[in-house]
């Protein structure tokens, strides 16, 4: 069975056709974000249009920015990142459009359904995957399924409080919040107001060898170790799978395993810390077994 897969990113949109456990076809498209959720609703049925034009599929899974009732394949609600996109009937557009059977998931629990299954999370039945970026994205897994809580919203670990003392709620509601200090853009932020040439994750890594610069990414990770006790201790999870592309160097990962425990109960210093496996792909192959999900 053919499957249409898209993961809608605010940046790209990726897609592909998974056939028979892998994905082919594989291309990446601009999703022209800032012209809103209608303009990005056209772009991903232009790229699923193309390639129905050059093979035949028996469903469509897609993988997409923004919280999503799964149920009724909506957007439940999406930031100013693609405006207007909040209430898109996404699995109701697609299914009038093609005539298929169509899955939509919220981009970060696709992307631990894609581990689940093809990944690092396989093996696993209790797991929690988080991806480091422009904010901190999480998703939960509990007896080898998602858990999406009452609202289908479950794993907003960015929001979790780890500086009291900066919340001005009134301001902003993620100030003092977890994503504010772990994720990779609080981290090159930082490293700017050091030095403005350090505009990117790669830029920092290059000078890593600088005292001053080590001393921010250090720094950084202990923001990352703040959250994760605090996760773990509530939700007791056999493995922590790690994402972003800020995760592919290999010391941050090996200091995270190095300072973590010692911050966490001996009782569940069994839980492993892991990478995760599939980098970029992960949304589309989490897509591509949605109606297998559900």
């Amino acid at each position: 069975m053919a499957i249409m897969v898209l993961d809608i990113g605010g940046t790209a949109i990726k897609s592909g056709l998974y056939i028979d456990g892998a994905l082919t076809d594989i291309r990446e498209t601009p999703t022209e974000s800032h012209k809103g959720g209608a303009h990005v609703v056209n772009r991903a049925k232009e790229i699923i249009t193309d390639y129905q034009q050059r093979s035949a599929f028996e469903r469509i899974g897609i993988s997409t920015a923004g919280q999503v009732d799964p149920v009724h394949g909506q957007i439940i609600y999406a930031n100013e990142n693609i405006p207007g996109y909040t209430g898109t009937k996404l699995k109701e557009i697609l299914e009038q459009q093609f005539h298929v059977p169509a899955s939509v998931e919220n981009d970060v629990n696709a992307a631990a359904i894609g581990e689940s299954v093809f990944g690092a999370g396989k093996g696993f039945k209790e797991f929690v995957c988080l991806t480091y970026g422009t904010g901190v994205g999480g998703a939960i897994f509990t007896n080898g399924k998602l858990y999406t809580g009452g609202s289908f919203s479950a794993g907003e670990f960015g929001a979790i409080v780890t500086h009291p003392e900066a919340r001005f709620v009134g301001e902003n509601i993620f100030s003092g919040c977890y994503e504010e200090y772990a994720s990779t853009t609080a981290l090159v932020k930082k490293a700017a107001c050091f030095d403005s040439s350090l505009s990117n994750g790669r830029k920092i890594f290059e000078r890593f060898d600088e005292p001053q610069v080590k001393a921010l990414v250090d720094q950084w990770i202990l923001e990352i170790i703040y959250g994760l006790t605090t996760i773990i201790h509530m939700l007791n999870p056999e493995c922590a799978i790690l994402g972003g592309g800020i995760m592919e160097q290999p010391y941050v990962l090996e200091q995270l395993r190095e300072k973590l425990y010692p911050n966490i109960i001996s009782s569940f210093r069994q839980v492993k810390i892991e990478k995760a496996a599939l980098g970029n792909r992960a949304g589309m192959l989490g897509a591509a077994v949605l109606h297998e999900r559900r």
